[in-house]
């Protein structure tokens, strides 16, 4: 049981600034405990968990029987409905289903083989007179007609089980800090068309694996008619794509990543829905508010999607008992929840700069989505406690990724989304020579108090036609013939050495965690593009060109093995997991920036044409030995291999405190480790 006023207590401990808006978060926390009593409570007064109650997937939709089927749908709107597909010839009205009470409707086929495997199916509606066709909210497997391009439920019920081998991973219950793979199954292969879960799991795991990330972001899962929309307007909530193949094949993907040892999450849209009539829950009984909020408020302004009544429970046992079927069903490792923002606020975030603690906590605050995300945190909590949940929320709402114990809504991580804008501004509009380095820290290692973050120099967002990877910002059209290893100038050149240098910055400052996108650690050129009218739907620009970074004579690769490299650093310390880096000197004059972090010292050089030849690093009152262990300018990185890794550092006493001199050449970084000196056997 939660004690409120305990975590009141803890949140303004954490953060003081948030005591003038305390009884606004006590009414968000009430609003919560009375939802989850709403949702969990029963005639007998025993207390049940929210995995106990969150189960529509389990009562609702089609299941088999001891003596045949049951079918059930809410459709509250409904005067009639009836079941139709191959399993009666498409006979409109043969079968009826029948009106068990609140808005629940029923109906049981006899025979174990009244319906089977593959068969398609589809729900006809009857309200004030006329009659429409709807897919089965809670169907999991859809298929497109191959004439009219619609979607059409279908059972999935093949004869033999999948059979999961991931027991061992499954048991874990605390992993190391995420390193995040975002990849899109669809685009994860050169050829030109669409990938499949089986050729993601083939092919592109292996190269995950050997990348050095051990959890990967599965986005584009949940069914989504529209190839081009990246997978961001669900129409079936339970229906994996069928895009990628069928939901055998996910499973197959999902239980490879495990005997990897890599951690699968799911990019969840609870955001919105698609507004497909016919194919997914928009008008599903006929009415316009059935999941959804009435006129204006339900629908997305810049989307022009439905937006989910996060208020009403049927709504809320549906998203619920959606995510814990994605977590048992599927064996996903948790979510990173898509336009938290658009759900937090009733303007979506589009009218709101959000520059103080006020309009966090006002009548724009839509407390219902609020509630809903804490709901869903613990119940995902509940169902796997080592599961990972992230948030994608540009406003900062506070408390984000803080337990619920503590006031907070109970996400472990939030993207840190600020961080790619800034690279974004900086590249288009300050010279190099200009960055500030003060700005850059407090950008990196800044965050609310006590909440954990996914740090990341670009996602998907940053690679969609329109807008620019950092690559291709950094070399602009010489990235075209510049990538080859005989060509040399000063543009391809200071791109390379950026392109790492701000990747190194980036996941050895985050605060919790670390997110690559598909293809941006080797630079992958050109945006990504769907299929579309526009572009004579073509696939050129939604793939990702593998043999690049297979070609010996390419750069490609050499970002590749800066990037593997990279990822083994930040396993080896636990980063970006460890404690807070502590600023050692920031020169604004010269561009440095060093730190400390996990007992290893940082010196960064971020000046484009300046070379250091006498850096003081300070490493503390003990001194000691240092070792270069790693280097953004090693040969093998693209590097021009200024840095020595052989040179031993030994501290000695200066005015300025135990330390030593480094040579750091322009847009260079190096890591320096503590050589542990063999302990000396005692003289007897």
């Amino acid at each position: 049981m939660l004690s409120i006023d305990l975590a009141l207590a803890n949140l303004v401990k954490r953060d003081p600034q948030l005591k003038p808006y305390l009884h606004e978060v006590r009414l968000h926390l009430e609003r919560y405990a009375a939802q989850k009593r709403a949702l969990c409570g029963d005639a007998s007064g025993k207390e049940k968990t929210l995995s106990d109650c969150a189960n529509g997937h389990m009562y609702f939709g089609f299941h088999r029987t001891e003596c045949g089927w049951v079918y059930r749908e809410w459709l509250p709107g409904a005067d009639a409905a009836w079941l139709t597909g191959d399993f009666n010839r498409w006979t409109p009205y043969s079968h009826p289903m029948k009106n068990i009470g609140d808005g629940v409707w029923e109906i049981a086929l006899d025979g174990w083989d009244a319906l089977r495997h593959e068969q398609c199916v589809k729900l006809i509606i009857g309200r004030k007179g006329s009659t429409f066709e709807r897919v089965p909210a809670y169907i999991r497997r859809t298929v497109q007609d191959p004439t009219t391009r619609r979607l059409c439920g279908q059972i999935w019920e093949p004869d033999e089980p999948f059979v999961w081998t991931d027991d061992a991973f499954r048991k874990q219950t605390r992993r190391g800090a995420p390193r995040i793979y975002e990849a899109h199954v669809g685009m994860a292969q050169e050829k030109l068309g669409v990938g499949t879960y089986t050729e993601f799991a083939d092919s592109t795991l292996a190269w995950i694996a050997q990348a050095g990330y051990n959890t990967i972001q599965l986005m584009a899962i949940a069914e989504h008619p529209y190839y081009a929309s990246f997978g961001y307007q669900v129409t079936n909530f339970f229906a994996p794509s069928q895009w990628f193949g069928t939901p055998d094949e996910l499973k197959y993907l999902i239980n490879r990543a495990h005997e990897m040892g890599i951690a699968v999450l799911l990019d969840v849209v609870h955001s919105h829905a698609s507004p497909n009539e016919g194919e997914g829950l928009h008008l599903q009984d006929g009415t316009d508010t059935q999941y959804f909020h009435a006129g204006a408020r339900g629908w997305h302004p810049a989307w022009e999607t439905r937006c989910f009544d996060y208020g009403r429970g049927e709504v809320l046992h549906f998203l619920l008992s959606n995510l814990k079927y994605w977590l048992e069903e599927f064996h996903f490792d948790g979510f990173r929840f898509d336009g938290v923002t658009s759900m937090l606020y009733e303007d979506h975030g589009l009218g709101t700069a959000f520059t103080d603690y006020g309009q966090y906590f006002s009548l724009n605050t839509n407390v219902d989505a609020r509630v809903y995300l804490m709901l869903a945190n613990e119940l995902i909590h509940e169902v796997n406690p080592a599961a990972i949940t992230i948030a994608e929320d540009m406003s900062g709402m506070p408390g984000m990724a803080l337990p619920l114990t503590a006031g907070g809504i109970g996400f472990d991580y939030r993207l840190s989304m600020g961080v790619p804008d800034l690279w974004i501004k900086l590249i288009k509009e300050v010279r190099m020579e200009d960055w500030n380095v003060f700005l850059l820290w407090h950008e990196l290692t800044g965050g609310r108090p006590g909440e954990g973050s996914i740090g990341y120099a670009e996602s998907h967002d940053q690679a969609l036609v329109g807008d620019k990877t950092i690559m291709f910002r950094l070399a602009d059209a010489e990235m075209y013939e510049g990538m080859n290893r005989a060509y040399h100038s000063q543009i391809i050149d200071s791109a390379i050495d950026y392109h790492k240098l701000i990747r190194f910055a980036v996941a050895v400052l985050a605060g919790g965690g670390y997110l690559n996108f598909m293809g941006n650690e080797f630079g992958h050129p050109e945006w990504i593009d769907f299929p579309r009218e526009g572009n004579g739907w073509s696939f050129h620009n939604a793939r990702r060109q593998w043999s690049l970074v297979h070609d010996p004579f390419s750069k490609f690769e050499l970002l590749a093995n800066f990037d593997r490299a990279l990822m083994a650093h930040l396993d080896a310390f636990n980063l970006p997991g460890a404690p807070k880096a502590e600023p050692i000197w920031l020169d604004e004059q010269k561009n440095l920036m060093i730190f400390s972090r996990a007992e290893n010292l940082y010196a960064v050089n971020w000046h484009p044409t300046t070379s250091q030849p006498h850096v003081f690093i300070y490493c503390g009152e003990e001194g000691g030995d240092y070792r270069v262990t790693f280097s953004t300018d090693d040969p093998s990185f693209g590097g021009q291999g200024r840095i020595s890794v052989d040179t031993v550092y030994t501290a000695a006493q200066t005015p300025h405190g135990p330390g030593f001199f480094v040579y750091l050449p322009c847009r260079s970084a190096l890591v320096l480790e503590k050589i542990e000196k063999p302990k000396q056997k005692k003289k007897h």
